[in-house]
């Protein structure tokens, strides 16, 4: 199994895990692609966005190996954001995979926006104040 190195191992501040530590000595846990309802909780949302945040990443466009990657975080973005390479293995930790970058920018939107979009959004908030008030409270 391949330990893919400077990848983290849990969204931080959570217990939600990315990594696992070693092999499973009865084999991979098989992947099976999840359905994501609406009803989610935002918790599980972050954590969806953290992980193909990190895989983003890591691994860019590139194809990469399951590895050690955490079967239950990857199965909630097999099949759509995240793509087998050929006929997919569920059980093999040698599986290559690659991003779908068109579906995961349509479906995780916030971890594409760029420091000039967050620039802007806080450039809108700062114009809903208005700078002759303090002058206002110089006079008291």
């Amino acid at each position: 199994m391949q330990k893919h190195r400077g990848f983290p191992s849990r969204l931080p501040s959570t217990d939600y895990q990315f990594t696992i530590r070693r092999a499973n000595s009865k084999g991979a846990t098989k992947l099976a692609a999840r359905e994501r309802f609406r009803d989610r909780s935002p918790a599980d949302r972050r954590a969806d966005a953290g992980f193909l945040a990190a895989l983003i990443d890591h691994f860019g466009e590139d194809e990469f190996e399951r590895g050690n990657l955490d079967a239950g975080r990857l199965s909630w973005l097999l099949g759509r954001e995240v793509l087998a390479v050929g006929k997919l293995d569920p059980t093999s930790y040698e599986q290559l995979f690659r991003i779908d970058m068109k579906k995961a920018e349509a479906n995780f939107p916030e971890i594409f926006a760029t420091d000039a979009d967050e620039s802007e959004q806080d450039d809108d908030w700062n114009d809903d104040w208005d700078d002759d008030e303090s002058e206002d409270y110089e006079n008291i």
